[in-house]
């Protein structure tokens, strides 16, 4: 088994448009909140229902400022994690809130500042955990973002997500316009619409073992796994 720290020996850049997050870190967590109040979070805990047992090696991709990372420790206290984020400024707040509210997990925890690019060859995970961060990757570049950590995946393991669904008409399209738009005028985002994640991810080879919607609809939490183990929790 690889080094769960290890990192590549030059880390990939990370794109412009994902470290101008740096300039809503101050408010995202408020900002989240105000329009979506606890469902973004109802969200992502039940998506953590599918974390392994005992101590797995974890990766959080796009963790913001590090609420996802003390949840996966109250719930997985040995766990080892690798915590991925493309913004300066909320790695920086998510390293704070791990020493202010789990000090004694600071070993544990590995803080790295890039994106899925960032993973050396041989890096593999018991769980990868994507939360609201897939729907920030332009479309030219999601099928090759979501192979790389395909690829990072270790055989059995879950991959757990949360983020927004497609809509093509109503109330939540102009929802997701919206969004997008202020996040391209506030950030840079080049993303401008959101990916299909559950075919993208079957096509992987990857099954939806259990799903929850929330937000009227808007939010679902997902835990996908490879064949072989969808059929082991189904016995």
């Amino acid at each position: 088994m690889s080094n769960p720290f290890a990192g590549p020996d030059t880390p990939a850049a990370v794109p412009q448009s994902l470290t101008g997050f740096d300039r809503v870190a101050w408010c995202y967590d408020a900002l989240a909140g105000l329009v979506f109040g606890a469902s973004l979070k109802r969200a992502q805990r039940a998506a953590l229902a599918g974390l392994p047992a005992r101590a797995p090696h974890v990766l959080i991709l796009g963790g913001g400022t590090g609420w996802v990372l003390t949840e996966v420790l109250a719930r997985r206290p040995h766990a080892k994690v690798l915590y991925l984020e493309a913004s300066p400024r909320m790695l920086a707040r998510a390293r704070a809130r791990l020493a202010r509210e789990k000090p004694e997990a600071t070993a544990q925890v590995a803080f790295r500042h890039g994106t899925q690019a960032s993973l050396a060859p041989a890096e593999t995970f018991d769980t990868i955990i994507t939360f609201f961060v897939l729907d920030c990757i332009a479309s030219d570049e999601i099928a090759e973002a979501l192979a790389r950590l395909r690829a990072a995946l270790r055989p059995a393991a879950p991959w757990l997500l949360a983020d927004f669904r497609p809509a093509r008409r109503g109330w939540r399209r102009v929802l997701l316009g919206l969004m997008y738009a202020f996040f391209r005028l506030t950030t840079g985002l080049r993303a401008r619409e959101l990916p299909d994640l559950r075919p993208a991810l079957t096509g992987l080879g990857l099954v939806p073992r259990s799903s929850r919607r929330f937000f009227f609809g808007a939010l679902e939490a997902v835990v996908f796994a490879t064949p072989t183990r969808a059929l082991s929790e189904k016995d």
